[in-house]
């Protein structure tokens, strides 16, 4: 959504954002597009620069500033913050729309400076070219609280991805050395059966262990103990064993500290999250619990973002975009979608329509009329983005109707 204002004149502040260093141009809304062009590192030096030269022409005018640069949230930061708290109105350069803009009209050439008077240009041709509108995107503030759970819960998300890249990787290569020893266990990651096979140095003398050692094993005990003996009395090696088996331990091992890493981060985001509206109004929805949540309410961050109910759906990958040509009528997924909480979506919505008749019959119905699993889902979350964006706007939580109201 553009909402830049052109009542008052404004200085204009474009960032093409790099690794280390950032090319930045300033303009005037009143016809000098450009008025000074500099390049600044990202340190303290590069950004007190950045400062000082946007200060010198506010004395000089006096006007207001508005700020756009292109990946924001990205390697900007922390620039971003500091622009937001000089009160500076800070815009995002939709990469996507951006790319289609340079399409229609190609620059000499690609280099930083030029890209960054592409945001100036950007500037002046938003209300009068309609290509260029939604290209400068304002960052709305968000609630502090909500920028930190997005951090816990995206690092929450590695972590578990790595983990479960590691437990693919000890299933296969114990598969492969100790065929039967998988079939004690419902899966590797479990704590009792980590502790056993890490419970010795030398991956083949687990099948030699006694029974007064094994219950000594924490959380293996009298109950996983004939589950053991039993595997032990028939185990067998290959002659790989020597070389995966050392290999085995120590990925077992980093198992268990993924383990308590995600443990205390789960803790650390329930606490977080305490303090934010937006996740207790979201969990209030039957189905989104403590990690969907919080995810949600941090990579939402403030409905105020989001003009209408289907910027939102749009954003959360619960509808698509409007392909139809001729007599065809057709939709095509949107490529600007976020994809960590699409899937937080997707996830939340198979739990709640199992919790709430209406939402399963509204799901069961979709189905019949030939929609897949996943079509079906996102169908039901068209609906529940509706309700997101009435219950965010208005500080409401979800309320589960009761039969005989």
């Amino acid at each position: 959504m553009s909402l830049i204002s052109y009542s008052q004149p404004t200085i204009r502040v474009s960032i093409d954002v790099g690794c280390h260093q950032h090319s930045v141009a300033i303009g005037l809304s009143e016809g000098n597009v450009i008025i000074d062009e500099f390049e600044i590192k990202h340190d303290l030096n590069g950004f007190n620069t950045f400062f000082q030269r946007i200060e010198k022409w506010e004395k000089k005018h006096a006007f207001p500033v508005n700020v756009a640069m292109e990946g924001f949230n990205g390697y900007a930061r922390p620039l971003d913050k500091l622009i937001r708290a000089r009160n500076y109105r800070l815009f995002n350069i939709n990469n996507l729309k951006l790319a289609r803009f340079k399409e229609i009209f190609p620059g000499p050439a690609k280099t930083d400076p030029i890209d960054a008077r592409k945001g100036l240009e950007l500037f002046q041709l938003d209300e009068l070219l309609p290509l260029a509108k939604g290209v400068l995107q304002e960052v709305a503030a968000t609630p502090r609280v909500n920028d930190d759970l997005k951090r816990l819960t995206r690092r929450r998300k590695r972590l578990v991805r790595e983990r479960v890249s590691l437990v693919n990787s000890i299933q296969a290569d114990i598969q492969s050395i100790c065929p039967g020893l998988l079939e004690i266990t419902k899966s590797v990651s479990n704590v009792w059966f980590l502790n056993f096979i890490t419970s010795s140095s030398d991956f083949k003398k687990l099948a030699a262990k006694r029974a007064s050692s094994l219950l000594k094993i924490a959380s293996v005990g009298k109950k996983y103990l004939a589950d053991i003996q039993s595997w032990q009395a028939q185990a067998l090696y290959s002659e790989d064993a020597d070389l995966v088996g050392p290999m085995i331990l120590e990925d077992a091992e980093q198992i268990k500290v993924f383990n308590a890493k995600i443990k205390r981060i789960n803790a650390q985001i329930n606490l977080t999250k305490l303090d934010s509206d937006e996740a207790r109004l979201i969990q209030s929805i039957p189905g989104y619990g403590d990690t969907v949540s919080a995810e949600l309410s941090g990579e939402i961050g403030t409905v105020n973002r989001f003009e209408k109910e289907s910027s939102l759906a749009l954003y959360l990958g619960m509808t698509g975009l409007d392909n139809s040509s001729g007599r065809y009528k057709g939709s095509k997924q949107p490529k600007h979608v976020n994809t960590r909480a699409k899937m937080a979506m997707m996830t939340a919505i198979d739990r709640h329509r199992k919790l709430v008749p209406e939402s399963q019959a509204y799901y069961e119905k979709k189905r019949r009329e030939g929609k897949k699993h996943n079509q079906a889902i996102r169908a039901l979350g068209r609906h529940l983005c509706r309700v997101m964006f009435k219950m965010l706007s208005e500080n409401r939580e979800y309320v589960v109707k009761n039969k005989q109201d």
